[in-house]
């Protein structure tokens, strides 16, 4: 969503790297460079000014002047800026004391009210909640067809008494006020802990929308009231969530279609102008597309500094803790990584979800932002259709797989051979990988890991120590003998020799020299 103003600003930075003093030139075209992204990306003017008034203001400061690296420091400071005019907090639902909490949607029409319903009720019933979905959205054709539709993918109850309407020439019939509040009374009577309410829209804002929306959250009294926008609405976002607040007064934002291509700028101005804070974002058509909205985690998406937290968030979500131990386990024992290993592998990254967002939510993403378009999502199923076309023996032993087993592979998963080729080669070096971080190799050249450029290169896994050459002095040759079989003969654990002392031998060590904790010295027989 916010790719065009990631790369403006990014490339804004770039131009400061380098410079150990920032004059009040450079930072004014700094500010000038980043008002002009944030202009093109359509962040509402006023908001525009406020943020690049306070940037340069703390530029100029002692904050930059006096730092190390006057470029990151800036970095730090547009960063701060934008996590303050996204809402600065986390901010999560206020739940009632007595349940059930009641939760009212409201918004323009197409801006993703029904969809957001199923997911944000699949999302509260991960949470362990029992979710309650309301149909008071009466007008829009099949709008209640749709949400029992998303109630049923997301295994949870939806209250429909009225049909509402089934196409565009008829005209809206029932109470949306009465819909709403019968449905507040069968959450109680039935023990539903959350009351969702989907209300209706229109194309654009008008007396009616606002007078029915206003009679719905006085009816009800909500403890939460979110209006849903459109993230790729442009300039009239502000306009919008302006009628909104003064009409119904809602407590929070939630930013539908983030996954869109438009330049998205508008929604950065919703919490700035309104006051009121982005608690929600949906990401995708699926119901698991959706997520808590943090400020600090999406200013550092725009700066392309990445999003590692939801990533491990993910991932602790979808991982399969049972197949991570038995992982583990394969490493602790250092037995050899198979393709059986490897297609369990890809399934467990799978249940993420899409690998094109996983990889954007890494640091520096932007730089390859082309190679992740086109990469295609289907890679993953040729690859998982090639190894299921393989016998279990040629998948614990891929060495096996000779010119015809290749062939014969190739054909049964509908890819040419060529492709088979790469990724058997591809699984050697994973393989080779594997083992030598198993045997504590470690990655080599990589810094504070075991092997060849690592600071613990000298550690190996099963390397047997090298022996010491002899002197060719007799006495100096006889003298290393005797210390050699002095300390073959010593207690083992125990220290020998000058270390505690000229000339102490084990049966003169004190325990309490190392500050042991109580009991040790009974342990070491002293």
């Amino acid at each position: 969503m916010f790719n065009s103003l990631s790369d403006r600003l990014t490339a804004t930075f770039k131009n400061l790297r380098g410079k150990g003093r920032l004059s009040e030139a450079d930072v004014d075209a700094t500010v000038r460079e980043i008002r002009r992204a944030l202009l093109d990306a359509d962040v509402a003017v006023p908001v525009v000014r406020e943020f690049t008034a306070k940037v340069r203001e703390r530029a100029l400061g002692s904050e930059v002047n006096e730092a190390l690296n006057p470029a990151q420091q800036i970095v730090k400071i547009v960063n701060e800026e934008l996590v303050t005019i996204l809402g600065g907090e986390t901010r999560r639902i206020n739940l009632a004391k007595n349940p059930p909490t009641v939760i009212m949607l409201a918004g323009l029409q197409g801006a993703g009210k029904t969809t957001l319903a199923g997911k944000l009720s699949k999302w509260l019933k991960g949470q362990g909640h029992s979710p309650l979905l309301v149909a008071a959205d009466l007008q829009r054709p099949n709008a209640v067809k749709q949400l029992q539709v998303n109630g049923e993918r997301a295994g949870v109850p939806v209250f429909a008494p009225h049909p509402g309407v089934s196409s565009e020439f008829e005209s809206a019939t029932g109470d949306p006020v009465a819909v709403a509040m019968a449905g507040l009374a069968e959450a109680k009577s039935k023990l539903y802990d959350v009351v969702i309410v989907d209300t209706a829209g229109r194309l654009g804002i008008d007396a009616e929308l606002m007078k029915q929306a206003a009679d719905i959250r006085a009816a009800i009294n909500p403890d939460e009231v979110l209006f849903v926008i459109d993230a790729m609405i442009g300039q009239d976002a502000v306009n919008t969530a302006q009628a909104f607040n003064e009409g119904v007064n809602f407590t929070g934002v939630v930013l539908t279609k983030l996954d869109g291509d438009a330049r998205g700028g508008a929604a950065l101005s919703v919490a700035s102008i309104t006051g009121k804070p982005v608690m929600f974002a949906s990401t995708g058509e699926g119901l698991d597309d959706f997520e808590l909205f943090h400020p600090d985690r999406m200013a550092s998406r725009i700066l392309d500094m990445g999003d590692v937290l939801t990533l491990i968030e993910q991932a602790e979500k979808n991982w399969d803790k049972g197949e991570a131990e038995r992982m583990a386990k394969k490493f602790a024992d250092q037995e050899d990584f198979t393709l059986d290993d490897f297609l369990a592998q890809m399934q467990q990254i799978r249940k993420m979800g899409s690998m094109k967002k996983m990889l954007m939510m890494m640091p520096g993403a932007a730089g390859m932002r082309q190679q992740l378009e086109n990469f295609d999502e289907r890679e993953i199923d040729r690859v998982e259709a090639i190894v299921r076309s393989m016998t279990p023996h040629e998948r614990v032993a891929p060495k096996i797989v000779n010119g015809s087993r290749r062939a014969r592979i190739a054909k049964g998963s509908g890819v040419h051979v060529s492709e088979v080729n790469g990724l058997l080669e591809r699984f050697g070096q994973a393989q080779k990988m594997m083992k030598k971080m198993a045997q504590g190799g470690g990655i080599p050249g990589m810094p504070g890991m075991a092997g060849p450029g690592g600071f613990n290169s000298a550690r190996k896994g099963k390397q047997s120590p090298k022996k010491k050459a002899k002197s060719g002095n007799p006495a100096k040759a006889a003298a290393e003998l005797k210390a050699a079989q002095e300390k073959a003969n010593a207690p083992k654990g125990l220290p020998t020799g000058a270390a505690f002392g000229a000339g102490a031998g084990a049966e003169d060590f004190d325990p309490s020299s190392l500050n042991l904790p109580k009991g040790f010295e009974k342990f070491l027989g002293k």
